[in-house]
């Protein structure tokens, strides 16, 4: 099923026009601004922005303070409530949108200059799926190379689009089966769109084809018989087990959080380089990556796991991660625990642990980090605005008034977040 309204023509073909028709003089300035325009800053092609997947943005300019009327650019209305992300490319803005109502699940593309709605495309699913009642249809976020974009609806299977809506091809996998639902968002790298289908029995990660769909490899979860849980499910042996994760992709090894351990992949083929284990049976984050090392977190007291040259640097058992994903900077890990936590990269040690003062719920949501400042929206709908530093210093607490398990995208000077049942632009005056 589709819904569409038309999308403007580019802005480049205003230009010549203006180039053709009112002289050299003009010419000139158009070029500066085809010149200027074309040097836009980055994209947020996927859940955590670029191909390296870990919630950092180069962009150093963004809004501080706001509120849901203040320094708001557009904000419009979703058909119902939902906890992906968006993701941005050049002047359109996607977001996933189950509508349960009607059986259908949605990619929606609209255009970022004033929030209007360029086309929706999707799948009508009616058998049942179970999942979490915080957990809608399509917590999944979308993936976009610039030409194509890819969604994930969870059972109803994984579809690729063209930038104006026009479906490429589509992978249908089976249902899946868990009580918490599911979450693990797509990724491109090269030519491979990657997926982990799960969580729940019959998992696998896969790499397709990106311009076809066609398998290229299958890798199929084990299953996983935890014995001795260190974690908050530790009375209920073997309780419940699964990853949320969204694979990594660093130095070319594909890095991927399952139940238990690590496992690094060769992206071309699939093929393990090597596994580290360590993890418990919930894992609710992404792997992240800096400075040579990589850190994959359990989720509800479970284990942290740092890992340098394949080698376990350090382990934490019953540690204090969450389920929102953290960043590395600086030889420091920041993560969302009860509220923002600090790590010191090298040995584990916290640095420090904060509650920011007035706010409550917790959060579900992970860190973006911009320059010397990071981003964290809570459930509340409140966004921390903190300075990344030895201490915590928070700068600002933005209220959207709205509840949301959503986390944040960043593009040219500009933020786009969910809320329950709002797309937002928010940008500075």
């Amino acid at each position: 099923m589709s819904i569409k309204t038309r999308a403007n023509p580019p802005r480049l073909s205003t230009w010549f026009r203006k180039v053709v028709t009112e002289g050299p003089r003009t010419t000139f300035l158009i070029v500066l601004m085809v010149l200027t325009s074309s040097s836009r800053a980055d994209n947020w092609p996927s859940w955590r922005g670029d191909s390296a997947g870990n919630g950092i943005t180069t962009e150093t300019d963004l809004p501080v303070e706001w509120s849901d009327t203040r320094n708001i650019r557009w904000r419009v209305p979703l058909p119902e409530r939902g906890n992906s992300t968006p993701i941005v490319w050049d002047e359109r803005v996607f977001i996933t949108q189950a509508i349960e109502a009607e059986n259908r699940r949605t990619l929606m593309c609209f255009h970022r200059d004033d929030g209007r709605l360029l086309w929706q495309q999707g799948v009508v699913y009616d058998k049942p799926e179970r999942t979490h009642g915080t957990n809608p249809y399509c917590s999944a976020s979308a993936v976009t190379d610039g030409e194509q974009v890819v969604a994930s609806f969870g059972s109803a299977g994984l579809v690729c689009y063209n930038m104006d809506g026009r479906e490429l091809w589509r992978r249908e996998f089976g249902p899946l089966n868990h009580t918490w639902g599911n979450a693990s968002s797509p990724i491109i790298h090269g030519n491979l769109c990657i997926h982990y289908y799960g969580p729940g029995k019959g998992s696998f990660l896969i790499g397709l084809d990106k311009k076809t769909g066609k398998t290229l490899w299958q890798f199929d979860e084990p299953v996983w018989n935890p014995e001795g849980r260190v974690d908050g499910f530790k009375n209920k042996p073997p309780g419940v087990v699964g990853t949320w994760s969204t694979p990594l992709v660093v130095d070319n090894e594909l890095i991927m959080g399952f139940p238990t351990e690590v496992i690094a992949f060769d992206p071309p083929t699939g093929r393990i380089r090597w596994r580290c284990d360590g993890l418990n049976p919930l894992v609710y984050t992404s792997p992240i990556a800096g400075d040579g090392v990589i850190v994959a977190m359990g989720g509800y007291r479970g284990n942290t796991v740092a890992i340098k040259s394949t080698q376990r640097l350090w382990h934490q058992v019953n540690a204090k991660g969450g389920i929102g994903s953290g960043v590395i900077k600086n030889g420091f890990i920041y993560f969302p625990a009860r509220l923002i936590a600090c790590l010191e990269l090298a040995t584990g040690n916290t640095v420090w642990e904060e509650k920011v003062p007035g706010t409550k719920g917790g959060t579900w949501s992970s860190i973006l980090l911009s320059g010397d400042r990071l981003y964290l929206p809570l459930k509340s709908g409140d966004i921390v605005v903190a300075k990344v530093r030895p201490t915590f210093e928070v700068l600002a607490v933005n209220s959207m008034k709205e509840k949301s398990n959503s986390s944040l995208a960043a593009s040219d000077g500009e933020l786009f977040f969910r809320t329950e049942k709002t797309l937002w632009c928010i940008r500075k005056p």
